[in-house]
């Protein structure tokens, strides 16, 4: 595998070294090394670590296999990784490689043309691991996650992803195109995305743009709304420290909800813990605003223009 090994080692490098099957089987039997999988074995007695198990993985896999889907997140450095008991390995489809143990094993025709190395890891890119970690998740919430994390800090772009399933296979991706969807709509955060599900599932509401560009009737340019209802000028704000760096972004993103304001714009905020623990409350208060609106004459102003790019 090139650099260290951690401890760990193949069949084919004992071979390769000179080490005999009865040498083998004599530091076997006395408990100074361990056979962690059919052909990989630990030179050393006790468990291995997260890492100790991914290199044993790879070295199940073959010279050219790839740490895939959750386990590859975590070399990637993501927070929101699903729970797999199971370590997913790429490998050519030539390879006659089984899954076994802790290791599943993926015969793939799709090479990966933008694999990194992370330390003594061989991982795919961090598209191609969020989508094969995504069809093994059936939670939508942690699909979610996993998207708005991969484009925010910028691991991928929306485009990547969006390539990334136009050449993966459909099986198994429902909720990964749902979730790709809502980012190219303007979604960018678990909340938000939360937030637009409830509302498209109202019967008082109209369809409700996210993340749109707003100008004046002047052409001046205003902040960007999370959510908006263009027919009433009704702004839907998912506030969260979590989704701001400083106290100085948050009060940046309080002047810029003033600036909606003093355009003419009814801005009703949420927090992401009110839109997931009490979703039926969060959409009745949004009906609400939008009748009193209506009831009271307004007449838009703003004018809404298609969501601006994302730059990650």
């Amino acid at each position: 595998m090139g650099g260290t090994q951690h401890g760990l080692i193949a069949r084919s490098q004992l071979t390769a070294a000179g080490v005999t099957r009865s040498q083998l089987r004599w530091r076997l039997h006395t408990g100074r090394w361990q056979r962690v999988l059919p052909n990989v074995f630990a030179v050393f007695s006790g468990e291995l670590d997260h890492r100790q198990r991914c290199i044993a993985a790879l070295l199940h896999g073959g010279p050219d296999a790839l740490l895939t889907g959750a386990a590859a997140l975590t070399a990637h450095g993501f927070r929101n990784v699903p729970r797999d008991p199971m370590l997913q390995v790429l490998v050519p489809p030539t390879r006659n490689t089984p899954s076994v143990g802790f290791v599943l094993v993926q015969h793939t025709h799709r090479p990966d043309p933008f694999t990194r190395r992370i330390g003594p890891l061989r991982v795919t890119s961090p598209e191609r691991s969020v989508a094969e970690a995504a069809r093994r998740c059936g939670d939508p919430r942690q699909v979610r996650a996993m998207v708005a994390e991969a484009v925010q800090d910028g691991r991928c772009t929306v485009e990547d992803l969006v390539r990334e399933l136009a050449a993966a296979p459909r099986a198994g991706t429902a909720l990964l195109r749902r979730a790709v969807d809502e980012m190219v709509a303007g979604i960018r955060s678990v909340a938000e995305g939360d937030a637009r599900a409830h509302l498209a599932r109202s019967r008082v509401l109209p369809r409700s743009l996210w993340n749109p560009r707003l100008t004046t009737p002047g052409g001046v340019e205003l902040p960007t709304p999370d959510g908006w209802i263009a027919e009433a000028d009704l702004a839907v704000e998912v506030d969260s420290r979590e989704y701001h760096l400083s106290p100085q972004d948050w009060e940046r993103t309080m002047r810029r909800h003033r600036r909606l304001t003093e355009a003419g714009a009814l801005v009703l905020h949420f927090s992401p813990r009110q839109i997931r623990e009490s979703p039926a409350a969060f959409v009745r208060s949004v009906e609400r605003a939008y009748l009193t609106r209506l009831a009271a004459g307004h007449q838009p102003r703003i004018r809404t223009h298609p969501p601006l790019p994302h730059r990650p």
